[in-house]
């Protein structure tokens, strides 16, 4: 039986949550999806919710979610956002404080960078880091490092990890044919344990392998 249909003003349950009263996390049933959206069937009440595309692939219609969320409310409409850990929800909150990065800009940004990629790029203050890797456009990576290096907990690998191997080996990747989007999804998806520009490379060979 499909979803109900019902205005999501009125019927959501709320949680308290940091202070505010929102939808904190969804917990339902996968009905549908595309390469950015999902409807989580939640008893019965179908919520749409924005995702990254790494999201949307993972999640197989009819299994079981488990979604951390965000709320945009604007005067014509309500935008739930949501995220596999709370990690990645704690950097897009992070990220829509920016000026000039809205909420769909920031899910954009986590569609190419990682919540460590953004760390690593900040604790080094690396500009040109974020571009090469993540693909993100110069004025926005000035503006994540610029404002975000005294609210993001940085850790000691976070500033040890070399990021130059990165950038090699995307370079690596795409000098072997593949794109660059291609590429950089298959590092994103690489364990941060795997070190050095040529492990990461083959690593990243093996799952692009499995795609073809």
């Amino acid at each position: 039986m499909a979803p109900r249909v019902i205005d999501i003003r009125a019927s959501y349950q709320t949680l308290h949550y940091n202070d505010n009263t929102m939808i904190a996390c969804l917990s339902g049933t996968v009905r549908r999806k595309d390469l950015n959206a999902i409807i989580v069937d939640v008893s019965g009440v179908g919520y749409k919710v924005l995702v990254t595309t790494e999201t949307a692939l993972e999640a197989a219609p009819s299994s079981p979610i488990f979604l951390w969320t965000h709320l945009v409310v604007r005067e014509t409409s309500l935008e739930l956002f949501g995220f596999l850990d709370k990690e990645t929800l704690d950097i897009f909150e992070l990220l829509i404080t920016i000026s000039g990065i809205g909420p769909k800009t920031a899910l954009s940004i986590l569609n190419v960078a990682t919540p460590s990629m953004l760390r690593q790029a900040v604790a080094s203050e690396d500009i040109t880091y974020l571009t090469r890797v993540s693909g993100i456009g110069k004025k926005n990576a000035e503006k994540i490092v610029l404002e975000l290096k005294d609210k993001l907990k940085i850790t000691k690998e976070d500033r040890g990890r070399d990021l130059r191997s990165e950038g090699d080996a995307l370079e690596a990747l795409v000098s072997l044919g593949y794109n660059e989007r291609d590429a950089r999804s298959a590092l994103k998806q690489v364990p941060k344990e795997t070190e050095g520009a040529s492990e990461r490379v083959k690593a990243a060979l093996k799952l692009l392998s499995t795609r073809s």
